[in-house]
């Protein structure tokens, strides 16, 4: 490769290295989503056809917390209710669990 070439193929890797770089610093500015880290949570759904569900949503963070139930198809979604952030529902029992608990034996 002679030296005129040289000098444009460096600007390229150059260049091409500060692709990834680039997407890292912006994933993780807010413009790039990370402000929204931490501050929307699904916290329960229910579906109620096959393009359409129930869900609660958990925004915000600290007293101004708030559950969103909201009704999703794939057109839109709408805001059904805005509740104050219940107790969690409880997660549901293992199949294992179940069938020990049938059995007679506690796990």
């Amino acid at each position: 490769m002679n030296a005129s070439g040289l000098l444009p193929f460096l600007w390229f890797l150059g260049i091409v290295a500060l692709i990834p770089v680039a997407l890292w610093l912006l994933k993780r500015t807010p413009m790039g989503g990370a402000a929204a880290a931490g501050v929307l949570r699904v916290v329960a759904q229910l579906p109620t056809a096959p393009n359409q569900r129930l869900l609660v949503v958990e925004v915000g963070q600290g007293d101004d917390r708030r559950w969103l139930v909201l009704g999703a198809t794939a057109q839109n979604i709408n805001t059904l209710h805005v509740m104050a952030p219940q107790a969690e529902p409880p997660a549901p029992a293992s199949f294992a669990k179940l069938l020990n608990r049938e059995r007679g034996h506690e796990a």
